[in-house]
């Protein structure tokens, strides 16, 4: 009959806290820190049994593990909806760390430099998001803010909102990004018409539209380096 073992009778490599405490936090493996989220496995697996058949299944991504949602998570044995739920608010909060700005706001020159700014926030998520970064005169950031957020393959963008935030902060030039959860980073028609109806009203309001970036899982696509704009 089967004995579903104690903690205490786990093996030291299946204890993740005690091995954190030891020998400290970057001596974990990352299926030892997703086991300390989960907390417990099922009755076959232990909580780090079950967060490496998690990883596995992402290859060992773990910006692909960002991309599950509750769903996803709780296909895996021992994996319920808090649990499924303490595991993206983990993968959350290392996002937000990422796009967090130092004191010192960026200068963007490049297109490099903008697409550093938009990796963190876009490059891993399962949906689209449009976002518009806010320069002034010394292209030093001023904000950076979420216009529309959609779905797999699209989402719907007002220029009047664009406009208005960039009226609202006095910016003096926007660049404008979006991601592709695809990975593909070839600009739709659909990309192309909305690049050129912004920057068409963005100079009227004397607003110059610097670059529309595309966001693709670690890669980038830049409107103005291809001339496209």
């Amino acid at each position: 009959m089967y004995k579903k073992l104690s903690i205490k009778e786990w093996a030291v490599e299946d204890r993740p806290r005690e091995k954190m405490l030891v020998k400290g936090i970057r001596s974990l493996s990352e299926a030892e820190l997703v086991a300390i989220l989960i907390g417990s496995g099922n009755l076959d697996e232990s909580a780090v049994e079950v967060s490496r058949r998690i990883l596995a299944s992402v290859n060992n991504n773990l910006n692909e593990l960002g991309k599950k949602t509750i769903n996803d998570l709780r296909k895996f044995k021992g994996i319920g909806e808090v649990k499924a739920i303490t595991i993206m608010a983990a993968l959350e909060l290392g996002r937000r760390r990422k796009e967090s700005e130092p004191d010192e706001k960026p200068k963007v020159v490049t297109s490099a430099d903008g697409a550093a700014i938009f990796k963190p926030l876009l490059s891993d998520l399962p949906h689209e998001e449009f976002w518009v970064l806010l320069l002034n005169r010394n292209n030093l950031v001023i904000d950076k803010m979420m216009v529309s957020q959609g779905g797999l393959s699209g989402t719907v963008i007002d220029v009047r909102i664009i406009l208005k935030m960039a009226l609202d902060k006095l910016a003096s030039s926007i660049i404008l990004c979006h991601n592709h959860p695809s990975g593909n980073l070839i600009p739709s028609e659909a990309d192309k018409e909305i690049t050129k109806k912004i920057r068409e009203a963005g100079k009227h309001m004397d607003i110059p539209v610097l670059d529309h970036l595309i966001i693709g899982n670690d890669a980038y696509f830049s409107f103005a380096d291809e001339g496209l704009i």
